[in-house]
Formats: C-alpha cells, sequence, structure tokens
C-alpha cells in the first residue's frame, strides 16, 4: 500500500509541477524508480520494439563470425571514422519513459492545447470522421502499416481505394484526370504552376495570381516560382488578363467567401492563358464544377472530408486536369490494366516514379503523397455517398445563411452577397474587429480576420444550434442574451443572396455503383476489410523494398492520433493556446539536434523529397547571404535517390554526376575532377548515406573536405538514418545539411505512400535561413518562404516521432540501428554463394541493405527479378 501510494504522489506531483522532461532534467518517476525500486527488473520499450532475442542475436553475430556487437559495428562503419566503432552520445536524450509513463506525459501535454471552436476557415475547416472509418483505417495496422503501392500484386486493396479517390476528384471537379493524391493544398497549387510552365509557357514565364488566394498559397508559389525563372504578378478580379502570362490562379471560393469565377475565366480563356483552379471539395457540392466553367486544372484539399484539421496536417491535397496534360502530370495516377489471365488489375501508371527515371530532367521530385488520407476522404465520400454530401453541404451553406443575415440584422454590413460557407462582415462603426474577436474568445471560439476591419466566418460541418446562438450572441455584442436568438431573425429580410441560380450545380456527380453501395456501417466495414484483405502489410510480414526500411509502427505511439487536443486544432490558431504542442515540437527539435549533431531544425518539410528541397534552398540562401549567389552546381553520386537530381533541378541547380567505385562508395578522384571543372560555382554535394547501393561510404570525410575546400556545403540524404541512430552523427562528419524521413527511421507509419514528414537539420551558419510561414511567423528575418500550406507541415504526427524517442532512449535507438544492421548482413551471408551481391565494403559486409544481381538468372533460367518478387509476395503471405 505505502509503495502504490508514493508512485501515485510523486506522480502527481510530477503533472502538478508541468513535469515537462527536458535534455537536462531527469523525471521524477526516473529518480523513484533508483531510490525504490533496485529489486526489480525493468523492461523498457526497447525491448517490444526491437524483434530479435538476445540469443538470435547471438546466433547471428556467430554467422557472422562476432562474438559480441561492437567488432562487428567497427567492421561495418567506414574505417575513417573510428570514433563510431563504440557508438556517440547523443547529449540531450531524456531517460526513456514506459509506455504508460509516456502516455501519461503525453496526455498532460495535451491538456495544455485549448481547444476552441474555429471559424478561421482559409482551407482548414472541423469535420466529423465516421468511426467506422477512424477504426478500420486510420487505427487499422492492416492500412497504416502499407508500403507505397510499386507492387500490384499485393497491393490491389488499396489500389482500388486510390482509384475510388481518383474518380470522385474528377466526378467533383468536372475534370477528366486526377492522381492518386499530393501533399497540401499550397504546393498542390505550386505543382499546377509548374505543370503549365513546363506545358508551353516557358517563353513568357509569367504567372497571374488572384489576391483573392488563401495567403499560405501565395507564399508557396512564390518560394517555388524563384528558381524556375517563373515571375509572379499579383492581380484583382477586375484586372485584365496579360496575353504574355501562362497561366493565372483562382480560389473558388475565395478569401472573402467570393464564388463568382465565370467571368474571370472566360477572359483568362480569350487570352489564351491556362486556368488554375483551386477549389473546395465541400463547396463543389452546390457550385458549378471548374471543369464545367472552363479550368484547366483543379487543385484543393480533402481535409474537409473527414480528414481532422490536426494543426494544418497530414492532408491529402488533390490535383485533377485536362486530359491533354496526362503526360505531365506530378505524383502517382492509379490505371486499369489486365492481369495474365486477363481478369481487371490495377496498377501505378504513366509519370509514377519520373523523378527515378529522367532524375534532373524531372519537373517534379514528389515521392511521398497522403495516399492514407487519401483513402480516408475516399471512404467518407462513399460512406455518405452523393446524396449524404449534398445535404452536408447544404447545411453548411444555410448555416451560413443565417449568420449572414444576422449580422445584417445587428447592424454589421455584410461584405459578400454570394457565398457557400464563409461570411465576411464590418462590424458596425461602435465596435471593431478587434473587440468582437475578443469576444468570441471569452466564449472559446475562434473567428477570422481579414486585414484589421473585417471578421470572417467560416463555417463547417460540425457546427450545430448551439455553435450558432453563440455566434448570434457574438454578433449581437450580447453576452448575456437571454431571448431565443433564431426568433430574433424571423420576419428579417434576407441580405444574403448565397449561391446565385446561375453558380448552382445542376448535374448528378458521382454516380458510381461504389458511392452508391455502402451506407450502413456493416457494409462499409465489410467492403473496408474486402480490400484491405488484398494486401500485403506489416500485420502479414516484413517488407523487403528497398532503403525505404520499415519499422514497427507501436499501438502505443499511435494513440497520440486519437487526442482530440492533437486533432481538433487550426493550423492558424494563436501559439498562445497551444502550449503541449509547442512542447513537443520544441523537444522533438531537441532531440533530432541530439541524434544529427546539428544546431537548427525545421519541421516544415512533409516528406522527404520536400525536405531535400528545403534543404536545397536553404542552402541556396546561405550562398546568396555570402556574396556567392552565382554558385549553381550540385555534384551528386549515381549512388544517391532519385529524388536528389529532381530537387536539386527544382532548386534551379544544375547536376553534375560523380562516379562511384566498384565498392559502392563515391570515386573520389572523379569528384576531385569535377570539384576543380566547377569549383566557383560549386554549390553542393548531395550524397546519400548509407547510399542506395546498401553501403557506407568509406571516404565520406574526405568527400566533405574536399567540397568545404572549395566552398562548397554538403547535404546528406537522411532517408536510411535508421542505419546511423547512436552509431554516427552526420554533423561529427562534415554534413551541413540533412533531412530526416519521419515516416521511416522514427516510426509514423507509411500509411500506402503517405503520411509523410521530413525536417531538415543543419548547422549553425545555415539555422538564420530555415523556413517561416506568412501565418505564424517563427525564425529570423533571413528565412525562406514556405515549402508547405501549414506552419509546421504534418504536425499532427510529430508526436509518434516524439513518443517513439522518448520511450527509446540514447540505448534503445542505438540498439535498433545496431540491429537493423545485424539483419541485413546475417540475410546477406545467408545468401551468399546462392546469389551474388552487388556491393559490400573492405571487411564483405553491408549497411541495413544488400543488392542481389539477379540478370545471370535471365540467360540460365529466364527467370528474371519480377518473377523473384512475385514469389517472394507469395511466401510472405503464407
Amino acid at each position: 500500500m505505502r509503495l502504490a501510494t508514493g508512485l501515485r504522489s510523486l506522480w502527481r506531483a510530477k503533472v502538478n509541477r508541468r513535469s515537462i522532461y527536458t535534455a537536462a532534467q531527469t523525471s521524477p518517476v526516473d529518480e523513484y524508480r533508483k531510490r525504490m525500486l533496485p529489486q526489480f527488473a525493468y523492461e523498457p520499450f526497447a525491448s517490444r520494439h526491437i524483434g530479435p532475442r538476445p540469443d538470435e542475436v547471438n546466433n547471428m553475430l556467430a554467422l557472422l563470425g562476432y562474438a559480441n556487437m561492437e567488432p562487428f559495428i567497427a567492421n561495418v562503419l567506414p574505417q575513417d571514422l573510428p570514433e563510431c566503432s563504440s557508438g556517440v552520445e547523443m547529449k540531450g536524450l531524456p531517460v526513456p519513459l514506459t509506455e504508460s509513463e509516456m502516455l501519461a506525459t503525453i496526455r498532460h501535454y495535451a491538456s495544455m492545447n485549448k481547444i476552441k471552436k474555429s471559424y478561421i476557415g482559409l482551407g482548414y475547416y472541423g469535420t466529423i470522421t465516421p468511426a467506422v472509418i477512424q477504426r478500420c483505417i486510420l487505427e487499422n495496422p492492416a492500412w497504416y502499416t502499407q508500403y507505397t503501392p510499386y507492387q500490384p500484386e499485393i497491393s490491389q486493396g488499396r489500389l482500388e481505394s486510390l482509384l475510388n479517390f481518383q474518380t470522385m476528384i474528377s466526378e467533383l471537379t468536372g475534370m477528366e484526370v486526377a492522381n492518386a493524391s499530393l501533399l497540401d493544398e499550397g504546393t498542390a497549387a505550386a505543382e499546377a504552376m509548374v505543370m503549365l510552365f513546363y506545358h508551353g509557357g516557358q517563353k513568357k514565364p509569367l504567372f497571374l495570381v488572384d489576391r483573392m488566394i488563401f495567403p499560405q498559397t501565395i507564399a508557396c508559389l512564390q518560394t517555388r516560382a524563384e528558381f524556375f525563372g517563373i515571375k509572379i504578378k499579383l492581380i484583382n478580379r477586375e484586372d485584365d488578363i496579360d496575353s504574355d502570362a501562362f497561366g493565372v490562379l483562382f480560389q473558388y471560393p475565395d478569401i472573402l467567401g467570393g464564388i463568382n469565377i465565370y467571368n474571370c475565366i472566360q477572359k483568362a480563356k480569350s487570352r489564351g492563358v491556362g486556368v488554375v483552379c483551386a477549389a473546395d471539395l465541400l463547396a463543389l457540392c452546390m457550385l458549378k464544377s471548374p471543369g464545367s466553367i472552363g479550368a484547366d486544372v483543379v487543385v484543393g484539399s480533402t481535409q474537409r472530408f473527414g480528414v481532422p484539421m490536426g494543426y494544418g496536417g497530414p492532408h491529402a491535397a488533390y490535383f485533377a486536369a485536362r486530359d491533354e496534360y496526362r503526360r505531365k502530370f506530378p505524383g502517382r495516377i492509379v490505371g486499369i490494366s489486365q492481369d495474365a489471365a486477363g481478369r481487371r488489375a490495377l496498377r501505378l501508371t504513366l509519370q509514377t516514379r519520373e523523378q527515378h527515371i529522367r532524375r534532373d530532367k524531372a519537373t517534379s521530385n514528389i515521392c511521398t503523397a497522403q495516399a492514407l488520407l487519401a483513402n480516408v476522404a475516399a471512404m467518407y465520400a462513399i460512406y455518405h455517398g452523393p446524396l449524404g454530401l449534398k445535404k452536408i453541404a447544404s447545411r453548411v451553406h444555410q448555416q451560413a445563411v443565417l449568420v449572414a443575415n444576422a449580422a445584417q440584422k445587428f447592424g454589421h454590413d455584410l461584405i459578400n452577397e454570394c457565398f457557400f460557407d464563409t461570411v465576411i462582415i464590418k462590424p458596425k462603426t461602435s465596435i471593431t474587429a478587434a473587440e468582437m474577436k475578443k469576444l468570441a474568445e471569452s466564449y472559446n471560439v475562434l473567428l477570422g480576420s481579414i486585414g484589421d476591419e473585417m471578421v470572417s466566418i467560416s463555417l463547417d460541418e460540425t457546427v450545430t444550434d448551439e455553435d450558432i446562438k453563440i455566434l448570434l450572441n457574438i454578433l449581437a455584442m450580447q453576452p448575456d442574451l437571454q431571448s431565443d436568438v433564431f426568433a430574433i431573425l424571423e420576419g428579417t429580410p434576407s441580405g444574403a443572396i448565397g449561391i446565385p441560380d446561375e453558380m448552382k450545380r445542376n448535374d448528378n456527380f458521382m454516380p458510381q455503383n461504389v458511392f452508391n453501395s455502402y451506407h450502413s456501417e456493416t457494409e462499409m466495414m465489410r467492403y473496408m476489410n474486402q480490400l484491405q484483405s488484398k494486401d500485403l502489410s506489416l500485420v502479414h510480414s516484413m517488407i523487403p523494398l528497398g532503403s525505404c526500411t520499415m519499422k514497427l509502427n507501436s499501438a502505443t505511439e499511435m494513440r497520440t492520433l486519437s487526442l482530440p487536443e492533437f486533432q481538433d486544432i487550426h493550423p492558424f490558431s494563436p501559439p498562445a493556446n497551444l502550449g503541449g504542442y509547442g512542447l513537443v515540437m520544441k523537444e522533438l527539435k531537441e532531440y533530432l539536434c541530439a541524434i544529427t549533431g546539428f544546431e537548427g531544425v525545421s519541421l516544415m518539410p512533409n516528406s522527404g523529397a520536400q525536405g531535400e528541397y528545403t534543404g536545397l534552398l536553404v542552402m541556396r540562401a546561405y550562398h546568396r547571404a555570402s556574396g556567392q549567389g552565382s554558385r549553381n552546381i550540385c555534384l551528386i553520386p549515381v549512388s544517391a535517390h532519385g529524388t536528389n537530381p529532381a530537387s536539386a533541378t527544382m532548386a534551379g541547380l544544375k547536376v553534375v554526376p560523380v562516379k562511384c567505385n566498384p565498392m559502392g562508395g563515391v570515386e573520389l578522384s572523379d569528384l576531385e575532377e569535377k570539384i576543380k571543372a566547377h569549383r566557383d560555382q560549386l554549390a553542393c554535394i548531395m550524397i546519400t548515406f548509407p547510399s542506395t547501393f546498401g553501403v557506407f561510404d568509406e571516404g565520406m570525410k574526405r568527400v566533405a573536405e574536399l567540397v568545404h575546400t572549395a566552398g562548397g556545403l554538403v547535404y546528406m540524404d537522411g532517408a536510411n538514418m535508421n542505419a546511423q541512430l547512436g552509431l554516427c552523427r552526420p554533423a561529427d562528419f562534415g554534413v551541413d545539411v540533412c533531412h530526416l524521413n519521419l515516416h521511416k527511421t522514427f516510426c509514423i507509419p507509411h500509411g500506402g505512400g503517405g503520411p509523410g514528414a521530413g525536417p531538415i537539420c543543419v548547422s549553425a551558419k545555415l539555422a538564420p535561413f530555415l523556413p517561416t510561414h506568412p501565418a505564424i511567423p517563427h525564425g529570423s528575418p533571413k528565412a525562406i518562404g514556405p515549402v508547405s500550406a501549414a506552419p509546421f507541415g504534418s504536425a499532427s504526427i510529430l508526436p509518434i516521432s516524439w513518443a517513439f524517442i522518448r520511450m527509446m532512449g540514447e540505448d534503445g535507438l542505438r540498439k535498433s540501428s545496431q540491429i537493423a544492421l545485424l539483419n541485413a548482413n546475417y540475410m546477406m551471408k545467408r545468401l551468399d554463394g546462392h546469389y551474388k551481391i552487388l556491393y559490400q565494403n573492405p571487411s564483405k559486409l553491408c549497411a541495413h541493405e544488400f543488392i542481389i544481381d539477379c540478370r545471370p538468372f535471365k540467360g540460365t533460367g529466364n527467370i528474371d527479378v519480377l518473377d523473384i518478387a512475385k514469389r517472394l509476395q507469395v511466401l510472405h503471405r503464407v
């Protein structure tokens, strides 16, 4: 009894003192363990996370000829990094927590986030995730542990779901082709701009942007345009369209809620200017589709189709266009094909991996998309069907009309009479917009603002009658209004038109059987389970595909996704209300710095490839600030990831390939020759470490020295960081920037091709150039513009990585990398002799992966690599 009481009192004291464990603190629970519980064996989380048991580890080491782990690791790691043989200290990582302790801590952090009813809008809205979808997809490892469906034989279920997503988008937008999702609306708009540019606008690089576009989208466009040589010009609706422009972007509905863009589109079409429309999907259930009024490309977010706001992400963006652009599409497209027996089969098609194939000729570097969230949005549409979506949209619109009329009743000016869900008012002269927003906050309500004089109110499907009453009290500026607020409006002439007849949608959409069949929970559950049964995921077996290594996405880590205090948060909420988010992000940055040895971190990039792009922009900004803006050569070894040259091209760099030696490392003589040829223009080298050839480069320190001596910087692709945790740190061997795939090394699930998070870590001299954001400014005056629509990218999944590190601790992280290296070498040893291994280091060892050369079997038995891959798939399912 005394023991239990002591633990409870310590934990209570910990919570009351906020017990936010920073790098320099030890938790009360840790102190209690040391003082009171020395007799108990303490099982750390790492023993659950790491698969092989101690006897299995010893057996694997014995097969490789080692008595223990340390000499094995010494021979795997490069010989020019001798200090790494016994590992490096990751100063700043706290003592690991147990699973229950971590959950108590993260719940305490969550309690520090103040949930307020948001009417801010601007592309982010409250939504209701149907429980059957949350349970069967978002919380189901058979869906969230899948890898990208590059191998269709084990991916037919999720490919069907993504095809449903594409069909939904095409139906709602009126476009002929849609892809299988992008990262967010801001970057989707940037992809549309670049696609039109390459489609025929390179001779007239002017892109027009309506001032009524969401501000985060404008900022993303400006960041992307710079190194493509595209000039962005902001225009007003009434302005003439410049025929020298290759494209123009309109918002539908716009930042003022306006929906009258038909004349604008027709004016642009008459000038031969391509039209991009950023459209709200729920609005398109009631408004004419962009395709029907002349748009060429339509982009937007599917967030309000059942995906929580999550402080900005992850959310699946959509991208649709006319058929003539099919070959220029960014990202992935699911297509219908046939299998060997003539049956319908689905597969990724067209330019699915063009960045890997075309490398520096690629027009996009998209690798991760938001597939899991696209599946959620598709299932939301299937669950509600077209009639259900119309009902939701109609209710939201009717509430908006009611609010608009109430605002006029209480003497405020209505700025826009035509709208779908967003009402813009100018408060009557006796009060200010700031006063109205302050009153709203006393009700735990967040209103949006347009400048200093106008208030915006964006309605969504979560708004109840009680919420409307509170809004009317705020508009009346009478906190204790006791009368029936709805009765106040009776007999009041309607000043709001809402949707004029000429803009109302009058065609049927989504007639396909899949959208009109699964409206009961039983039917929906069975359909999702049917699709799930066609796929391979970590619930079935390991996934030995490429260097994108799969880690356990533990149930404890994933439980953070079910906390409303992290999910029901608008990304433009005042940071002062979000102490829990602030602490998670602050500590995660500290942990990533301890692991990599760097001084600065940006959490904004929401994919690995976007992290590459961000890191390159930061380096370019540094060179420019140093008076070296003309440096534009990027050296890339042929062993680097395929997205590297694509990212470099997007950053305005000229790619120069560097040869590799027979062991898979950089050929130093070729590197020296390339540096000599481009010394004055050398911006950087991008190197993957360990490389895609499956080995640690033996000359990494020398590579960094050569590049630095010539005035360049070193970028390390950190996708394979799982082979380095606690063994070596990029900053220690000369790297200036690296990105980290949190959806690989740090346990955020792949989700069939996303969600993703690709933060970058940088040295102190580059930290001032990390990106900022117009809505939530952060960083220094030297910061580059935003690379994603939300200030902190895929913020809602960051607690997963925080929890992983917090429970693993320094020793657990180090052991996870040791075991990754051991597993790969054990498998290689078992297969060596039966198969040819392409690359090994001088000790005949690999890193965390290895490459088998299957080419000889083509001549001896007419067996190629796909035959072997398919047989492996069958064995995995047995």
